[in-house]
């Protein structure tokens, strides 16, 4: 068998039920119960400081 076809033959299987298995266990972590205030923490940096700078100790943090 040539390596275009044992490699043509891995990717259209295992490594497509690799890839699957992946995205779908990312968007279970991403998912997951208790991670909601984690991302509304991390969207809402852009708007913390919105009517002034943070201070020093604000930034360092």
């Amino acid at each position: 068998m040539e390596t275009y076809s044992l490699l043509r033959e891995f990717a259209d299987s295992w490594m497509l039920l690799t890839l699957f298995l992946f995205f779908a266990g990312v968007v279970l972590w991403v998912f997951r119960p208790g991670s909601r205030e984690t991302y509304k923490d991390t969207a809402s940096i852009p708007f913390r400081h919105d009517d002034r700078p943070a201070s020093t100790k604000e930034a360092g943090q």
